[in-house]
């Protein structure tokens, strides 16, 4: 079963790659070849920090807000943080999916949910105005502030022995998945939270990664279709990103297995704390800017 998800994964995603490297080709501007080039180096950085255990969209989304030379409207950001690392967390997952044991059954409950949530949440997303975007991302980054400070702290929940749900468990597993699928598409991190989660059931933590990658591996290429079939992405930013990621998910799971995170996941905590606010600010701005247009016509 296992290598069934695993040739899953596989044709999913060779499947994404034909849609999102055609798009790439057909609509790329050839005047961003800077900003393709610096999204390399971000790509590098902030996936080899997920492969390591930090996160990946949190990161993104500071670094594309503090850089104002690589331009991601808030509109597009959902979009282009999705596609841009569809492919590097497939990487991580083919390369940990057969490292920890876990019940197929409830894996693949858990997949099938999250994947479901991911493609409604994507169709809701990419077709937001841009102001319920900012607010939207703006409390995810909170939420996820809020889950790294709970971990740094060590008041996350421990967990327990079990490497399977049954029964009421499942059902809260699976609902829980569903939602965390849908909010992927906004732009917020599904490890942090179903890592929360699966200790809260009892499992134990090291069956949150297999859950996690799973997920992460389905839930990337199915939902990400939508964003580039919708353009609701940045192209060369994502693809930038995209190349960089794999190349630095590969690099740390291969060499760097265990980095100490500590210090590094507080600069991160006080970045996507920094980030949100702006977030904020910027949906308070659109909100003023919308009221002259009003009070003009």
């Amino acid at each position: 079963m296992l290598k069934a998800i695993l040739g899953a994964i596989a044709v999913i995603s060779a499947g994404f790659s034909t849609v999102y490297v055609n798009d790439f080709r057909k609509n790329r501007d050839s005047a961003n070849k800077g900003i393709f080039k610096k999204s390399l180096i971000i790509g590098f950085i902030t996936d080899f920090l997920d492969a390591i255990g930090v996160g990946s969209f949190a990161t993104t989304t500071a670094i594309l807000k503090f850089d104002k030379k690589v331009n991601v409207p808030d509109k597009l950001l959902p979009g282009t943080l999705n596609v841009a690392h569809a492919l590097p967390m497939v990487a991580q997952a083919l390369m940990s999916l057969t490292v920890i044991e876990i019940d197929i059954f409830t894996l693949v409950c858990m997949i099938v949910a999250a994947v479901t949530g991911s493609w409604i949440g994507a169709g809701i997303i990419s077709k937001l105005p841009e102001k319920k975007v900012q607010l939207t991302m703006g409390i995810a980054l909170l939420g996820t502030a809020g889950l790294l400070i709970a971990k740094q702290l060590g008041v996350m929940p421990a967990g327990g022995d079990a490497m399977a749900l049954e029964g009421t468990k499942l059902i809260i597993g699976v609902v829980g998945n569903f939602v965390l699928g849908a909010l992927m598409t906004a732009g917020i991190g599904l490890y942090a939270p179903c890592m929360a989660m699966v200790a809260l059931l009892g499992m134990n933590p090291k069956a949150a990664f297999p859950i996690m990658m799973g997920s992460c591996a389905f839930v990337g290429p199915i939902a990400c279709t939508k964003f580039v079939k919708e353009g609701a992405y940045v192209r060369e930013v994502s693809m930038g990103i995209t190349i960089g990621g794999i190349v630095g998910s590969i690099l740390a799971l291969k060499f760097v297995t265990n980095m100490p995170v500590y210090w590094l996941n507080w600069l991160v905590v006080a970045v996507v704390l920094y980030t949100a606010v702006t977030m904020f600010k910027s949906a308070v701005k659109k909100d003023d800017e919308n009221k002259l247009e009003n009070q003009a016509s």
